[in-house]
């Protein structure tokens, strides 16, 4: 691939231009927008006038509910030898075109998992999408050179093919994306009217369960308008357990020695349930999931803090495999947890303490 247009100057647009760009590709920017896709060119993203002739690919970046119209477009423009799209819905896009009696073997779905709170290419960054998963949805139409194209962006984005029928995909990200956004809306939604003193005890748990619900609503809006009955089928599930599960709290308010005891199966049931699910969740660079120890740190909110401690542990040869940073409520102050393999907590709590470091037991 020596050329190609990203239509749609957002993060992902901006990501995956920012990525070709510095891998020697020459890329074309436009956006309904032209000040965004001037933005875009001025991170180094390439450039915002339009390509003398066709591209190599074209990547739309759109809105799902856009994305069939903007491809429309592009196809009977003749921008490109490939076209590909990397909306978060892959079966409806597809539907489309096939309506609007469009040739699809120049065509190829895709969807990389990767993405942020922030939206817009100012959030943008070349690294957006390596090591994470990225769809692609062929069919039997798909003409092979569209597909190594595909193939070659993804290589050029450090990203992870993975080839899965559309519709499948839609059911997958329903179940892994869409639906646990709403939950973490739903849970947050919970905060907008608490009481100060309540909200000041939100520790790293609601943090993580909330991070997602920061999201742009109006992006989200897009997204579950294109795919909105896997979500709501997952989401009856889930009621369905919210159900029992408030049924099982209530038996544990009885008096009634042997209600309790059901309402206290019922809960176990469900947090064994979740701890099965959770270990499901891949791993560091996609693998099984690992154990590891913890190693807590208590730090001052102060520049280089955790350059230090990162540096204190490649002295004394420890990986550091995960990290996690919570903060403390109303001090310039915080805990900063070291994930570390088992073999390696003593050796690295040994080191931090003979560098002064105070570790949480």
């Amino acid at each position: 691939m020596r050329t190609a247009l990203v239509i749609g100057t957002g993060l992902i647009g901006t990501s995956a231009a920012l990525a070709l760009s510095q891998r020697g590709v020459v890329v074309h920017l436009t956006d309904h927008d032209p000040e965004q896709a001037r933005t875009a060119a001025a991170l180094g993203a390439g450039t915002d006038q339009a390509p003398g002739g066709p591209v190599d690919l074209a990547i739309v970046a759109a809105l799902p509910a856009h994305v069939a119209a903007t491809l429309a477009d592009a196809m009977r423009r003749g921008v490109a030898r490939g076209y590909l799209d990397v909306a978060s819905v892959k079966g409806g896009p597809r539907r489309e075109l096939e309506a609007l009696g469009l040739d699809l073997s120049t065509y190829i779905g895709s969807h990389p998992m990767s993405g942020r709170e922030k939206s817009g290419p100012l959030a943008a960054t070349g690294d957006l999408f390596e090591g994470r998963p990225w769809v692609l949805t062929p069919t039997r139409d798909t003409d092979t050179e569209v597909l190594n194209l595909a193939l070659e962006l993804v290589s050029h984005c450090r990203a992870v093919p993975v080839v899965m029928d559309a519709d499948a995909h839609d059911r997958a990200v329903a179940l892994v994306s869409h639906m646990p956004h709403l939950v973490s809306s739903m849970v947050a939604a919970r905060l907008e009217n608490a009481e100060e003193a309540a909200v000041r005890l939100c520790g790293q748990g609601i943090r993580d369960v909330t991070r997602i619900a920061a999201s742009d609503p109006r992006m989200w809006i897009d997204i579950l308008s294109a795919n909105p009955g896997p979500v709501a089928d997952l989401l009856a599930d889930v009621s369905a357990d919210l159900d029992e599960t408030v049924q099982a709290l209530r038996a544990l308010q009885s008096c009634d020695e042997a209600k309790r005891r059901e309402g206290a199966g019922g809960i176990e049931d469900v947090l064994r349930r979740g701890n099965a699910g959770q270990v499901r969740v891949p791993g560091k660079h996609g693998a099984a999931p690992l154990t590891y120890e913890t190693v807590a740190v208590l730090i001052d909110d102060q520049p280089g803090q955790l350059a230090r401690i990162f540096a204190d542990a490649g002295a004394a040869g420890v990986n550091i495999e995960d990290v996690r940073i919570e903060h403390a409520t109303g001090q310039q102050a915080g805990l900063v947890q070291l994930m570390v393999e088992p073999k390696a907590a003593p050796v690295l709590s040994t080191a931090l303490r003979e560098r002064g470091w105070a570790l949480r037991q």
